[in-house]
């Protein structure tokens, strides 16, 4: 009788374990329902946006994109910023220019000029904007372009932007992440709390995922050959995160030299460092996470290390390349 009873016992174990599988499947299904998602193209990349409602805020994610765009595209001619940069001294900036316009007055001063948006031109040159490349770009060149450049050379007064003619302002360093920002405030403004919105890699995550749980996200591998895969993943807790890196966008001038996407704006060079990417994350606003990755790709990994003993409300992950060449990873 024992052997029987206890076959009895085991079946009747497996039957209720099963029916609890259903029933925490059926919980996520109905989870899963109750969010939202949206994917399309905007800022020449892709985005993903996932929250908690049922409410379908396509229309209105529109308009903020394209009232953005027309603020801060460079890449739109009749923009406030194309227009400024064209020295229409008529122009009246929006809250999008200003809240530009502010935090990268801050953070060109906390990263000690590392983090510069008023080098469009010398990125430019290298090939790497929305205007004019110079082929061969010489030292002399350089230097010529490094006197326009300094974002202390710059002020907003009374809504309207003063700066010497051949100045230019470019906040593509950081768009992404502020366009990011803007529909975040958007969806809690909405009262949703728990939100993925990611644009071209940069990411702002708040609350639980459909499975109610931290969302997690990859970071790519630094490849060369244009392959993507990731190997390293991260659970963002309410915090923003972008990423820096120059082994993927570059280019080979006449001479063999790479020239990398990250203009120097202390020598106006785009030359590499061991450094080949940085993730930066924060309990916060993501074009400010979005800069500081710029700004870290800029100063290389031994001044990037020393600025983060100061700022320990940063979270990074750094890989770089160590004096044998092989890539070594870093994060505190």
């Amino acid at each position: 009788m024992a052997p029987k009873y206890y076959s009895f016992l085991l079946i009747f174990l497996v039957f209720f374990q099963s029916c609890k599988v259903e029933e925490k499947k059926e919980e996520v299904q109905k989870t899963q329902e109750l969010y939202t998602k949206l994917r399309g193209n905007v800022f020449g990349t892709t985005y993903n946006i996932i929250y908690k409602s049922t409410e379908n805020f396509q229309e209105p994610i529109n308009v903020i994109f394209k009232d953005f765009n027309n603020s801060l595209s460079t890449y739109i001619p009749t923009s406030l910023i194309s227009k400024i940069n064209q020295n229409d001294s008529t122009v009246v900036v929006d809250a999008y220019f200003i809240e530009a316009f502010d935090k990268a007055k801050r953070l060109y001063k906390e990263t000690d000029g590392y983090f510069d948006p008023t080098i469009g031109k010398l990125i430019n040159a290298y090939g790497f904007g929305s205007g004019k490349e110079k082929k061969n770009l010489t030292s002399d060149e350089i230097k010529e372009l490094m006197k326009i450049t300094g974002f202390d050379k710059m002020t907003l007064k009374d809504n309207k932007v003063i700066k010497a003619p051949e100045m230019e302002f470019n906040v593509n360093a950081y768009a992404k992440g502020l366009g990011i920002d803007v529909v975040g405030r958007f969806l809690e403004s909405k009262n949703i709390k728990d939100y993925l919105v990611e644009i071209g890699g940069e990411i702002r995550a708040r609350g639980k995922n459909s499975r109610n749980s931290a969302w997690k996200v990859a970071i790519d591998d630094p490849k060369t050959d244009g392959s993507r895969s990731q190997s390293r993943f991260i659970l963002l807790d309410n915090q923003s995160m972008a990423t820096s890196g120059n082994y993927r966008k570059f280019k080979v001038n006449e001479k063999g030299e790479k020239i990398v996407h990250t203009v120097n704006p202390k020598t106006g060079l785009a030359q590499e460092n061991n450094l080949l990417s940085a993730s930066v994350l924060m309990n916060g606003d993501c074009a400010d996470v979005d800069a500081y990755a710029t700004a870290f790709m800029a100063m290389g990994l031994e001044k990037t290390k020393l600025f983060l003993e100061k700022h320990p409300e940063l979270k990074v992950v750094l890989l770089f390349t160590n004096a044998q060449g092989e890539i070594e990873e870093y994060s505190n």
